[in-house]
C-alpha cells in the first residue's frame, strides 16, 4: 500500500534530518550566510512591507482564502456526479490543510527552540541547542520559544496533498512542484530574515509528508469499510 510506504520513508526520512541537522553545523554555515556580523542585521529586514506582505501576511491569507474556496466547493458539488472522482481527494486536501499547520504549530509550542536571531552567535542570548538538549544549568530565560519546527511554511507544504486531487501524471507534478514552491518561498523568507534555520524548513516539509500519508492512510480505510458495507447491504 503505498500510502504506508510513504509513512514509513517519510518516517525515517525524519529522523535522519534531525540528526544530521542536530550533530552537523549545517544549520550555523546556511544560516551565517543570511546575517551580517559587523552591523549586527540579517540581509532582509523583516518589517520591510513589500516582502512581508508578499510572503508572509499576503501568502497566508491567499492559503485561507484556498482553503475556503475548496471547502465551499466541497461541499456545494459533494453530491454531483462529475465529483464523484474527487470527494476523496478533496477530502484529503482539506484535512491536511488544517492538520499539517495545526500538528506543526502544537509541537512548536512546546520544544521550546530559539530562532537564528535568538542566539548569541546572530547577536541574541540565548545558546545553540539541538532539539533533544536542554538549556545549560546556568542559563536563566524567562520566554519560551516557539521556533522548531517552521510553522509558517507549514501551510504550504499542507499543499503538497493536492497530488491526490489530481488524476493525471502531468497534473500530479504540477501540483506537487507548486506546492514546493510555495511552502519553501515561506520558508526561505523567514531564514533570511532570521527566523528560522534551514533545518526547520526541511523538518516541516518531511513532518507535512508524513501526516498527509496518514491522512491518506485514514482516508483509504475509511473509503474502503463504507465500500464493503455498501455491497454487504446491497446483498
Amino acid at each position: 500500500m503505498l500510502a504506508v510506504k510513504n509513512i514509513w520513508v517519510s518516517a525515517l526520512a525524519l529522523i535522519a534530518v534531525i540528526l544530521f541537522f542536530g550533530l552537523s553545523g549545517a544549520d550555523i554555515w546556511v544560516q551565517s550566510h543570511f546575517y551580517n556580523p559587523i552591523n549586527h542585521q540579517w540581509i532582509l529586514d523583516s518589517n520591510r512591507p513589500i516582502p512581508k506582505f508578499i510572503f508572509y501576511d499576503g501568502i497566508k491569507r491567499l492559503l485561507i482564502i484556498i482553503g475556503v474556496v475548496l471547502l465551499v466547493g466541497t461541499i456545494a458539488f459533494w453530491k454531483r456526479p462529475f465529483f464523484q472522482l474527487y470527494r476523496r481527494g478533496m477530502v484529503i486536501v482539506l484535512l491536511s490543510s488544517i492538520l499539517v499547520p495545526v500538528v506543526i504549530g502544537s509541537l512548536k509550542a512546546v520544544t521550546n527552540i530559539p530562532c537564528p536571531k535568538n542566539l548569541e552567535i546572530f547577536g541574541g542570548t540565548y545558546p545553540h541547542t539541538c532539539v533533544w538538549e536542554k538549556y545549560p544549568s546556568d542559563f536563566c530565560h524567562k520566554e519560551k520559544m516557539k521556533c522548531w519546527p517552521a510553522g509558517h511554511a507549514s501551510g504550504g507544504f499542507a499543499l503538497l496533498s493536492l497530488v491526490y486531487l489530481f488524476r493525471t501524471r502531468r497534473n500530479k507534478i504540477i501540483a506537487g512542484s507548486s506546492a514546493m514552491i510555495i511552502g519553501w518561498s515561506m520558508g526561505t523568507y523567514k531564514m533570511i530574515i532570521g527566523d528560522h534555520f534551514l533545518s526547520h524548513t526541511v523538518i516541516t516539509m518531511v513532518m507535512a509528508w508524513f501526516l498527509i500519508s496518514l491522512i491518506v492512510m485514514a482516508t483509504n480505510t475509511v473509503c474502503e469499510r463504507n465500500r464493503i458495507r455498501k455491497e454487504a447491504a446491497a446483498n
